[in-house]
């Protein structure tokens, strides 16, 4: 299929969609197009320096605050803009890929921001990205509603005043839509795509509704990538006549350089920021990547075994509480993996003791918000944040100056007494053959022993085998992590999953693929960045 002649770009390789021409019109391919022209090669450029980073890191095995930004940090007189109505309270946020029945679920889940995820929870299906902006819309105008086939139960919206506010989040830099390519055959890039086809079609209804098209934008390295989406903020509010301003933007610091330009980055978006949240999960696997080779001092234990009260962390979590209320910003905490079950009291009774405590500290720390993955963990949230809150939308007042980090402390990856176990290697083959396999499905959140699982959580599974074999390190078995330990418990594992499932099952499923995918990413000598750019190839539709 192709697009109009009138239209700049193409789709490529794709069947048509119910609807698609609502979402990929002549004028909305030739927004997204302008983005494209005027804003990949910096994106590229921008990519091509991560890549230098991490290049002086592996060289020095260390990182720290930017001396030639000094006096952005030290000058106390600069705030971001205030918070719009819409996202003045926000001490719930549920998030969740933007299928249809997610979409409906989510806006009447009771949380006060619905993070609408094109990223971690979506897998890149042509589909899954066109029905998205469609479901998108469609919530807009109150016209979507969702009967689940198997059930027969029927979804609608609550009404307008009882919805959770939309923050939509693109992918990341890294990702392009190989679907939608220029006249060269170049794929836009995928952040560009959902950036501006949900800009075109929402950012009016939006106002018009006393709202604005507000956003989450993920695996941010650097305040220069900040300065990026400030500068695309800016053009797409002036090229469709939208007041500037209109957009906001919070900023996930989940990876270990842009902990350390969180004042910086808040800076560069100062006109349209509204906060920083705290992405635990990437933050763990950006940590091991970004430092896999660097030496024993940056070997983590088990995934499971670090939690958030370990002291690295701990510093993490504190320090952007810290800027984010000096610099007036909304400090928003972490996703909590652990999901609620219907049918299991005691996986149930143990997931909503985790997950409160998790809210309580994060309330109690300063964090003016905080996820939840699964609609019956909002009444848990909500209580943690409305017993330190009350009747307050924030604690922005909670300027807490006690903080006090150092780079040291941020990179204090060595001070946990937890080491690496057999039960973890076996853990991180099993949650990575099993996500992968629901990925390649276009599932993009998958339950697997009972915690929510998405690409972030994944990638630290991949990311651990890679670095337990490179620094060969030694489990509580005494056996050492080799190439071929890896593979064998990774085909016990396939045969594990065979039974579960059953022959017919296991063969119309992604298993081997998966299988292969996870060998593939976790033992080459090659690091991939990120394991959804080899599965991207692999993705149907």
């Amino acid at each position: 299929m192709s697009a109009s002649a009138s239209s700049p770009l193409t789709v490529v390789d794709a069947r048509p969609l119910p609807r698609q021409e609502e979402v990929l019109t002549d004028a909305a391919l030739a927004f997204v197009a302008e983005l494209h022209r005027r804003f990949t090669p910096r994106r590229d450029a921008l990519l091509a320096r991560r890549a230098e980073r991490r290049a002086e890191i592996a060289r020095t095995a260390t990182i720290g605050f930017l001396p030639e930004t000094a006096a952005i940090r030290a000058d106390d007189s600069w705030q971001v803009a205030p918070a719009p109505a819409a996202l003045n309270d926000r001490r719930v946020e549920i998030t969740g890929p933007v299928d249809r029945k997610m979409t409906v679920n989510a806006l009447n889940s009771g949380a006060k921001v619905w993070l609408a995820d094109f990223e971690d929870a979506l897998s890149p299906t042509w589909e899954n990205v066109v029905l998205g902006q469609l479901n998108l819309i469609d919530a807009f105008e109150r016209t979507i509603d969702f009967t689940d086939p198997l059930s027969g139960k029927a979804y609608a919206l609550r009404p307008p005043e009882e919805l959770a506010t939309v923050v939509v989040r693109p992918r990341g830099w890294h990702l392009d839509e190989r679907h939608l390519v220029d006249a060269d055959g170049r794929p836009v890039p995928g952040a560009l795509v959902d950036f501006g086809l949900y800009f075109f079609h929402n950012a009016r209804r939006l106002l018009d509704r006393g709202q604005g098209p507000y956003f989450y934008l993920p695996k941010t390295e650097s305040h220069l990538e900040a300065r990026l989406w400030n500068e695309i903020f800016v053009f797409a509010q002036d090229r469709l006549g939208i007041p500037q301003g209109s957009v906001r933007a919070t900023v996930l610091i989940e990876t270990i350089t842009a902990a350390f330009e969180m004042e910086e980055i808040l800076w560069e978006l100062r006109d349209h920021a509204s906060g920083l949240n705290a992405g635990r999960w990437d933050y763990l696997f950006s940590l091991v990547k970004t430092f896999r080779d660097c030496g024993e001092k940056y070997v983590l234990p088990d995934r499971n075994a670090v939690t958030m009260t370990a002291p690295f962390m701990r510093a993490y979590t504190e320090l952007l509480v810290r800027t984010c209320h000096k610099r007036g910003a909304h400090a928003i905490g972490g996703m909590a993996a652990f999901i609620p079950s219907r049918r299991d009291p005691e996986v149930n009774r143990v997931a909503l003791e985790k997950v409160r405590a998790d809210k309580d500290r994060e309330a109690r720390d300063g964090f003016d918000g905080s996820w939840v993955a699964h609609p019956d963990l909002v009444p848990v949230a909500l209580e943690s944040f409305d017993r330190v809150l009350g009747d307050r939308p924030h604690q922005k007042d909670r300027l807490r100056e006690d903080v006090k980090v150092t780079a040291e402390d941020l990179l204090a990856v060595d001070s946990l007494d937890a080491k690496p176990t057999r039960a973890g290697l076996v853990n991180a083959v099993q949650v990575g053959i099993r996500y992968i396999e629901s990925w390649l499905r276009g599932q993009g959140a998958a339950a697997v022993f009972h915690l929510m699982e998405d690409a972030a959580t994944a990638e630290i599974s991949r990311s651990q085998i890679w670095q337990w074999i490179d620094a060969g390190v030694v489990l509580d078995t005494g056996e050492r992590v080799t190439a071929d330990l890896v593979r064998a418990i990774a085909a016990q594992e396939l045969e594990t999953i065979r039974d579960e499932t059953g022959a017919e099952a296991f063969a119309a499923g992604h298993w081997q693929q998966a299988h292969d995918l996870l060998l593939r990413v976790a033992l080459d000598e090659h690091f991939a960045d990120f394991l959804t750019l080899p599965a991207y190839q692999l993705l149907r539709g």
